[in-house]
């Protein structure tokens, strides 16, 4: 490299966005080698036959042309699957992620803010911030990581967000808030209210209650949803459920072709076997119950219910904690220092029943 190549390249950089220069990117942990329990996936795969099905049907897909009514099918069909009413607009992205970035650009105007409980996903003000909108974080209560709804409403009063984000069930935390809490809030919400449910699968249909009811009642209200936790975390797909004139908007600022032909095939393959996936979540709900209980079981370990295919638990040491598992060959999810009411929090993904039971055996190791 030459002097006149280092100033160039600095030259090129400052035209980068203060902003954007001083943020850190998303780290995706390397999971090479190890037992990859901390970023929430379904561990099944499908069954050999069905692999083999998928791939001759993807073997005849034609990918010299660009998608084009494969994609308007997909989203309609996952409106059907998540049982929405015919009228119900739906757009898609890769990923939920897409659609929290396609959101903020809708709503980002002078003075306008995100709000969302804290702790919780992380891309809600990451994408909030990137549209240079406020973010405004309000704390769940301490003891059992419920919506703190005087400290929402108050929020709302004083900050007449443009976008709330309610995730149900939430994460890092895995848990369910009060429907009524969540339909005040939606109610009081001057802007979008979008109800996330990213993990609905493994929702105890006891525990559940119905975003879509509440978006039939309340105009504002979006429900997101995405096939990763279905099963389909490498194919990114990601869909926006809401009042058909509301949901254009967003469709307006959707990239042309954003979901591949490729990805639009496999996801209408897994919706005609929505019950092999049913199976496997429902699979995962008793794994998560087997690995609570024994969390539980575990001196200094503290647990909190799950609704999620994950479960939250405090330790003494969440650092040492975590290099002495991944020491082992087991990645967890170190979530300590994403906020102060995480403190010495650990994430852990529940996954076969083999997987589980190796986590459990090295965490007991770890901790005596």
């Amino acid at each position: 490299m030459t002097a006149a190549f280092d100033r160039a390249l600095t030259q090129a950089i400052d035209q980068i966005r203060p902003d954007v220069r001083a943020a850190h990117a998303y780290v995706v942990q390397s999971s090479h080698g190890l037992l990859k329990m901390d970023a929430m996936e379904n561990p099944y795969r499908l069954p050999p036959e069905l692999q083999r099905a998928l791939g001759e049907r993807l073997a005849t897909v034609a990918l010299n042309r660009y998608p084009a009514e494969r994609t308007a099918e997909l989203a309609r069909a996952l409106a059907r699957h998540a049982g929405a009413a015919d009228d119900v607009g739906v757009t898609l992205g890769n990923g939920s992620d897409e659609l929290i970035g396609l959101l903020s650009i809708a709503v980002a105007r002078p003075g306008a803010c995100v709000l969302a409980p804290v702790p919780g996903f992380v891309m809600y003000e990451a994408f909030a911030r990137q549209q240079r909108l406020d973010f405004i974080g309000v704390p769940l209560r301490a003891d059992d990581f419920q919506l703190d709804e005087a400290a929402m409403l108050a929020a709302i009063r004083e900050h007449q967000p443009a976008l709330i984000y309610l995730a149900y069930p939430n994460n890092p935390t895995a848990t369910l808030w009060d429907a009524a809490v969540i339909e005040r809030i939606a109610q009081a919400a001057p802007g979008l209210v979008v109800m996330d449910e990213a993990y609905q699968p493994f929702v105890d249909q006891v525990s559940g209650q119905s975003s879509l009811a509440l978006m039939a009642r309340q105009p504002n209200v979006l429900v997101m949803r995405t096939m990763s936790k279905f099963g389909l975390a490498g194919v990114r797909i990601g869909y926006l459920l809401g009042a058909a004139a509301l949901v254009e908007q967003v469709e307006k600022l959707r990239p042309p072709y954003n979901i591949s032909v490729l990805n639009a095939e496999a996801a209408l393959f897994a919706l005609a076997h929505a019950d092999v996936y049913a199976a496997q979540a429902a699979e995962l709900r008793q794994q998560r119950d087997r690995l609570f209980q024994a969390l539980q079981a575990l001196p200094g370990v503290s647990p909190w219910p799950s609704q999620g295919n994950m479960i939250l638990a405090r330790v003494q040491d969440a650092a040492a904690t975590f290099a002495a598992l991944k020491a082992r060959g087991v990645l967890i999810k170190n979530v300590s220092a994403l906020h102060p009411l995480l403190a010495n929090c650990l994430r852990f993904t529940v996954g076969t029943p083999d997987e589980n039971t190796r986590l459990l055996a090295e965490l007991q190791d770890c901790l005596s």
